[in-house]
């Protein structure tokens, strides 16, 4: 999977347009931020407005503290009650601009916190309408994965704007002091800053062009330390002897990174130094002419304080205003991410007017003609699938892996829509169907089944969540899943954590994850019951007892069940064996031995393994 990335250099110039384009991002951030909390919002705009105040007011009322002093000391005068009026006004400028900025922070930090969690829980809301498909898409990954990272740092940047309107304020205030010394003063000082702007615009995009085109690199070495240092991989890797080869895997892509990364880093750092010593040099030129006005007279020391800090706050606050919209411009383009996220839509949706889901089925499933290759794939997973699920019968699935199982499946869960044909349920096609209702009538029980580092409770109910505080309904689904005798011996029972993960869990084996999870089934009380090879960790004759009960408990329900035991199979009402995506044969146990074709043939494999 590693590999040497392209690094041809990126166009520079379009990437500054996309940074001025980006900002278009910020209207639609801030209506995000005023619908997160109004009052928030005001408070923190109203304190930074009186914030920008104070340093032109800390300013003058040091000027004339200076001309102050310097008066009394020239006239020998001790009458010091204007200059103790003057520091105590000073004073309490210092302690309420501490009060301010902390409020600020304040504010600031619980909007930011608001704003990231109402954001994570509508990107989760936003993923969770979005098809299979698009989650098997690594390109959709990227997306995905970009916009994580954008929920918890766009605290930075509701900061960086809101600082930047409070030092244009600020800066405002200051530069009419300097205007109506020297208006050229001003001139001087974008000469010395704009230099450093530009350098900064430039390796900014270069950073976010590195940062963008990695994307998928980092996932990957996400994906080697998890391989490397996880409790669900340590067997393996001890076993087969994998650290090296891993850790080998992630060096070899984290260099690549890293070189890429020193190379820029080094250049910004000796074009930041040249083009920052242009703009110390302008800010010298200035102070010296100052101080020249101040020995010949034409200001006072009071004026050269204030002039000077001018300048030099002025200077600073130029810096931070044309540097922090780097940061800005580089934070719309992330926003750009987020917002590009949230416009990806879903194919598979419910129709405007959709039929009621029939409960019971009346007729059951017919599938047409049916034809599905998954995305980015040219083979067929099923091609010309015709046959009847009648209701209130148990199908079973039978055929060699690929054989499409599993898509027959997804594909009655309406997880993917045919590319050919249609599955008519009663008369309809799904697609009439609402998507939610569908589903809700639809209990699935897949082999690769998560273990959810929950309760043991909480891993039941997660079958039909509506029921999570239904004890009663928690114990009947795991009594019949047999996960009952499991619970039983746990140490809180239903309360009791589970997994590795988190303190107090308790791991369980594979055979007991299994009847859990079977339980799921048997609680969402469902129209069709499918078990998808959900059995594969337990030995033959605790198979045969859980789908003996599966066939006790879903009389007169829809159901299919995959399996790979034919001794369970054969408690199926008909078998439908698969081939490449075909229907290659269909009937009951005995007609398909009597037809001796491929079922008869994989039946009396396995039926010699066990003599």
């Amino acid at each position: 999977m590693a590999r040497k990335r392209n690094t041809e250099s990126s166009d520079t110039s379009l990437t500054f347009r996309e940074r001025f384009e980006a900002l278009r991002n910020l209207p639609a951030f801030f209506k995000q931020i005023w619908q997160t909390s109004p009052s928030l919002t005001l408070l923190n705009l109203f304190l930074r407005l009186l914030r920008s105040a104070v340093p032109t007011m800390s300013l003058y009322v040091g000027k004339l503290i200076i001309d102050e002093v310097v008066r009394l000391a020239t006239i020998h005068s001790s009458d010091l009650t204007h200059l103790w009026v003057l520091i105590a006004i000073e004073f309490g400028l210092a302690i309420g601009s501490d009060l301010l900025s902390r409020g600020i922070s304040l504010s600031e930090s619980l909007l930011g916190d608001w704003y990231a969690h109402q954001t994570s829980v509508r990107l989760m809301k936003h993923a969770a309408t979005l098809d299979l498909a698009q989650f098997e898409n690594p390109t959709f990954y990227d997306k995905l994965e970009r916009a994580r990272q954008q929920t918890a740092g766009r605290t930075q940047l509701l900061t960086q704007t809101f600082s930047q309107l409070q030092d244009f304020l600020t800066i405002t205030s200051l530069a009419v002091g300097l205007i109506s010394f020297a208006p050229w003063l001003l001139v001087l000082l974008l000469v010395a800053v704009i230099p450093s702007f530009l350098g900064e615009l430039h390796f900014n995009a270069k950073s976010y062009s590195l940062l963008y085109g990695w994307t998928p690199q980092r996932r990957e070495l996400d994906y080697y330390r998890y391989l490397g240092a996880s409790d669900d991989t340590a067997k393996e890797v001890k076993l087969f002897g994998l650290s090296d080869f891993l850790i080998n895997r992630y060096q070899t892509l984290s260099e690549q990174y890293f070189q890429e990364n020193r190379k820029l880093a080094v250049e910004r750092a000796g074009w930041g130094s040249l083009l920052l010593a242009i703009g110390t040099v302008g800010y010298y030129s200035a102070y010296g002419y100052m101080i020249f006005q101040t020995v010949q007279g034409r200001v006072t020391l009071g004026d050269l304080t204030f002039l000077a800090g001018s300048f030099r706050q002025v200077r600073s606050l130029l810096e931070g205003i044309l540097g922090r919209f780097n940061s800005i411009s580089q934070g719309a383009l992330y926003l750009k991410d987020l917002f590009e996220f949230f416009e990806i839509q879903p194919q598979i949706i419910s129709p405007v007017q959709p039929r009621s889901f029939p409960s019971p089925i009346q007729q059951g499933f017919v599938f047409d003609n049916v034809g599905f290759k998954y995305p980015n794939s040219e083979k067929w997973a099923v091609r010309n699938l015709s046959f009847t699920l009648k209701a209130g019968e148990k199908l079973a699935l039978v055929g060699e892996n690929g054989a499409g199982k599993t898509t027959l499946v997804k594909l009655l869960g309406r997880l993917y829509d045919p590319d050919e044909g249609q599955i008519l349920l009663d008369g309809y096609s799904l697609k009439d169907y609402d998507l939610e209702e569908l589903r809700q009538h639809i209990g699935v029980i897949f082999q690769d089944y998560l273990r959810f580092q929950f309760s043991a409770g909480d891993n039941i109910a997660v079958g039909d969540i509506m029921e999570r505080e239904n004890r009663l309904a928690l114990e009947k689904a795991a009594e019949h899943s047999l996960a009952d005798q499991v619970i039983a011996g746990l140490p809180h029972q239903y309360d009791q954590p589970l997994g590795r993960r988190f303190s107090g869990g308790v791991e369980l084996s594979g055979g007991q994850w299994q009847k859990v999870a079977l339980a799921r089934a048997y609680l969402r009380e469902a129209d069709l019951l499918i078990l998808d090879e959900p059995t594969s960790a337990l030995d033959a004759r605790a198979e045969y007892e859980v789908f003996q009960r599966f066939a006790e408990l879903t009389k007169g329900k829809t159901a299919v069940l995959i399996s790979h035991r034919f001794s369970t199979v054969r408690m199926a009402d008909r078998i439908l064996v698969l081939e490449g995506g075909k229907v290659l044969e269909i009937g009951t146990h005995e007609e398909l031995l009597l037809q001796n074709g491929r079922y008869a043939e994989l039946f009396e494999l396995q039926a010699e393994g066990y003599r």
